[in-house]
């Protein structure tokens, strides 16, 4: 039988990490990172494991692969702390780790805003449809960025079939929740473009705005979420703009 690690980053996050946790208990083995908590995250974690790993990172990417190289198990299961699996997802990953000939899978996201279900409009760099989230140990690493990470493979039986049932995801609880994670992941992603030298095109994130709105709102059908569709494409595309205005001034 494969052994399954499910593992999950946290930061300061000590009022949602047990509902997260306790959903976790079909994996034969929990791994909870904490990056710089200052809150009682830790003594949350450990009512539910005692695989518990401390530190502090500067990067998204070097922190998620802290995690994942702390994990034990044949196959490995990324979660968030404001994400739960669902019994019929719990039950699909152990059925498909033990029968899948393939290195990885993406698992659909189900995005909630408070209580609401807002299934549609997502992607462009802001909020996920899917992600891959299941995965042979020793086949993915995140790259070095702050937001949105890059990713490698190392995968010669490649990415199988996504997964049917789907993960919760409570990525806000109002739309002040939106703007404050648009300014984080622009500052984040301002950061990173200086750290790599691009300077970026005002004229192309100029663009860019309209041309992800309408993906957002029209292509992955944001127009079906009233107002929260439409901020959500609104967001998408004005994050790469402010993203290159904030790495040229002296505020990140």
């Amino acid at each position: 039988m494969s052994k399954l690690s499910a593992v999950v980053s946290a930061r300061n996050e000590e009022g949602r990490l047990a509902a997260c946790l306790e959903r976790l208990t079909f994996a034969d083995e929990v791994v909870v990172l904490l990056d710089r908590c200052t809150d009682n995250t830790r003594a949350v974690a450990a009512k539910f494991t005692d695989r518990i790993v401390e530190g502090a990172w500067a990067l998204e990417g070097d922190r998620r692969n802290a995690a994942i190289d702390a994990c034990a198990g044949d196959w490995i299961l990324e979660v968030d702390a404001d994400e739960h699996v669902p019994d019929a997802l719990a039950g699909e990953i152990r059925r498909t780790i033990e029968i899948t000939p393939f290195d990885w899978h993406e698992i659909l996201v189900d995005n909630y805003i408070a209580e609401r279900l807002v299934r549609h409009g997502w992607g462009a760099s802001y909020g996920k449809a899917a992600y891959p989230g299941l995965f042979r140990k020793g086949v993915k690493r995140w790259g070095p960025q702050r937001v949105h990470p890059s990713l490698t493979w190392n995968a010669p039986n490649g990415k199988g079939p996504m997964l049917a049932n789907r993960l919760n995801h409570y990525v806000d609880r109002n739309v002040s929740d939106m703007l404050r994670r648009l300014d984080s992941y622009s500052s984040a992603r301002g950061r990173d473009l200086r750290d790599a030298g691009i300077r970026g095109s005002l004229v192309n994130d100029t663009r860019r705005i309209f041309s992800r709105f309408f993906k957002c709102y029209v292509s992955r059908k944001g127009y079906r979420e009233g107002g929260y569709g439409l901020l959500i494409a609104l967001f998408a595309g004005l994050y790469p703009i402010i993203s290159t205005i904030k790495s040229r001034v002296d505020e990140n």
